[in-house]
């Protein structure tokens, strides 16, 4: 008997951890389990192909808002060429209404409702040794074939957390992927749009089992482990024990990603969070909304006053990446509201802000009000909503552009010092992007791929139209964008000629190679290779106490990086360091 558990992730570089979890549980019978894991950019031919060449006897489909109609498609053809084999599927995106999906697809022998682990264990005790019959396994939708009707078993009590074994056990096979990982299952919260809040059965992990696997990902030095429970921090010494134990055992390489409500955290956690090496740790935290009226319809407890308090209190640790969310088209929150939001939670400083659109999720609180909020949703995944009482479809499409333009120059991190300039004699950063979107759909650039310096290009553009006045500032500070990220082979265009100060720079690297005291870490190489290996720029921003320029003489070291935004090391040098 031959069983294969197939996930089909949006990207190479994510894995799967529930189809590892299923295997892992079905211990005793893992020599008959083979996982093959897929993503949605390959092509269907390719992974049909593979299926097809593993022959199994059971085909196991993880289904989710991501991957069902490519799922749906596979599963279809699939059965075409496997007639014989038993086709079943679980995961969010069928649990809540097995039937239905059934009688769509009646290639589909069961659904696996809820959670998986043992469910998949008795079902594959059914299929290799005859153990219980369908109907007497909890859990599931069938289809008896033998009376013509879909059946439906009851629900299976959770698992006790401690139950489940550690999924990885060839760690080597998930080098170049995310570590996916979870403490915890079950939600504090009741969030409508979100389907954690249907299981209100908060477990946890013991901390002991915990550490011990925690150790497992230290050893081999994974560069990155996502943990999935929904409100890390909803128990604080489960929380503090987990943060203390990869701060004590820290190698200097893991990075480790937590989802937060910052206004849980106390202080001994902030206080624990100062100690942390920048970069060991990364938070995203769902903010969602700062429209108080909002916040209660959705179900969703915050306070952001004290959100803001911790987020900024973190911001100043220098050391933790922070992930800051906000969801448009919730009831009550229309586009002037939602830009009341964006504003509140841009100057926060979030290294990323991420503007996503509400998704009606099947089974969610959400799903059943949504006539009542006039909200109307694509009728295929993700299922996004398309317009509210409240946010009308063209709306949508001006909040669309400025996500995109908040991705393009915000979150990509490229543009911090000048966006930092025009930040300052901005009073809505919302409509800042609304009038970047604006130019961009008038120009026509949206509908065509752009490459980072063509990015600038387009942005100074904008800039001329948008503030001639401080052009020139401007570009320094886009100039200094470009050397935080890349030494570059070529000058933009735009970029002023550092002719004149030639003969400087190359007597600050011939004294560098002599007695090196600002390039410590490239000593041994000559002035000729030091001039190469790093970048002198001359700049005049900021301007002086009282709006008196003068030359800023900036160093970029390319060697080693800020953890937490990968920009070079920047140095001013003294005018006095530089030659004559």
């Amino acid at each position: 008997m031959k069983i294969l558990l197939a996930a089909v992730n949006a990207k190479y570089i994510h894995s799967n951890l529930a189809v590892y979890s299923l295997k892992a549980f079905a211990g005793e019978y893992k020599e008959q389990i083979e996982i093959g894991e897929y993503t949605i950019n390959q092509k269907k031919d390719e992974i049909l192909k593979g299926l097809y060449q593993k022959r199994p006897d059971v085909l196991c489909f993880s289904c989710y808002i991501w991957n069902i109609s490519y799922v749906t498609d596979l599963i279809t053809e699939a059965a075409k060429l496997m007639p014989h084999t038993r086709i079943w599927v679980g995961g969010p995106e069928v649990s809540y209404d097995g039937e239905s999906f059934l009688n769509k697809y009646p290639q589909v022998e069961g659904v696996m409702v809820g959670e998986g682990e043992e469910t998949f264990l008795e079902l594959v005790r059914h299929y290799t040794e005859g153990k219980k019959a369908l109907e007497e396994i909890p859990g599931i939708v069938f289809r008896d074939r033998g009376k013509g009707q879909l059946c439906r078993t009851p629900s299976r009590e959770i698992l006790d957390m401690n139950e489940i074994p550690f999924p990885y056990e060839k760690i080597e096979a998930f080098s170049h992927k995310i570590i996916y990982y979870e403490s915890s299952r079950g939600c504090p919260f009741s969030c409508s749009y979100c389907l954690s809040s249907v299981d209100k059965k908060l477990r946890f992990r013991k901390l002991d089992l915990v550490y011990r696997e925690l150790q497992y990902f230290l050893d081999h030095r994974v560069p990155q482990v996502k943990f999935v429970d929904r409100t890390f921090n909803c128990r604080r010494d489960h929380a503090m024990g987990i943060w203390t134990y990869i701060r004590d055992h820290d190698n200097g390489v893991t990075n480790f990603h937590f989802e937060i409500a910052a206004d849980l955290l106390a202080r001994e956690e902030l206080e624990l969070m100062r100690t942390l090496r920048p970069g060991l740790i990364q938070l995203e935290i769902g903010v969602q909304s700062t429209n108080e009226r909002t916040i209660e319809a959705i179900k969703r407890k915050m306070d952001f006053a004290r959100v803001s308090e911790v987020v900024s209190e973190v911001h100043r640790g220098k050391n933790i990446h922070q992930h800051l969310d906000l969801i448009a088209g919730l009831p009550f929150e229309d586009y002037e509201s939602f830009g009341r939001s964006f504003d509140q939670v841009y100057r926060l400083r979030p290294h990323q802000l991420q503007l996503g659109f509400l998704k009606v999720l099947k089974g969610s609180y959400m799903h059943e009000r949504a006539g009542e909020y006039g909200c109307v949703y694509q009728s295929r995944e993700p299922y996004e909503v398309l317009r509210t009482k409240w946010l009308s479809y063209d709306d949508v499409l001006r909040l669309k552009g400025i996500e995109e333009m908040v991705e393009t120059y915000y979150n990509s991190g490229q543009f911090s010092t000048v966006l930092s300039g025009i930040e300052a004699t901005v009073s809505s950063p919302f409509l800042f992007y609304e009038t970047l979107a604006a130019f961009y759909e008038e120009r026509g650039y949206f509908a065509v791929s752009h490459s980072r310096l063509q990015r600038y290009d387009i942005f100074l553009e904008f800039l001329m139209e948008w503030d001639c006045a401080h052009l020139e500032e401007y570009k320094e500070r886009m100039l200094y964008d470009l050397y935080l990220r890349e030494n570059l082979k070529s000058r933009p265009g735009w970029a002023k000629d550092m002719g004149s100060f030639r003969n400087k720079i190359h007597a600050f690297y011939q004294r560098e190679e002599e007695n090196p005291r600002y390039l410590t870490e490239y000593k041994g190489y000559q002035a000729r290779q030091l001039c190469k290996m790093t970048h002198i720029e001359v700049f005049s921003f900021p301007a002086d106490t009282g709006g008196k320029k003068r030359e800023r003489w900036i160093l970029f070291k390319y060697k080693t990086r800020d953890p937490l935004t990968n920009d070079a090391i920047a140095i001013e040098i003294p005018p006095r360091e530089l030659g004559e």
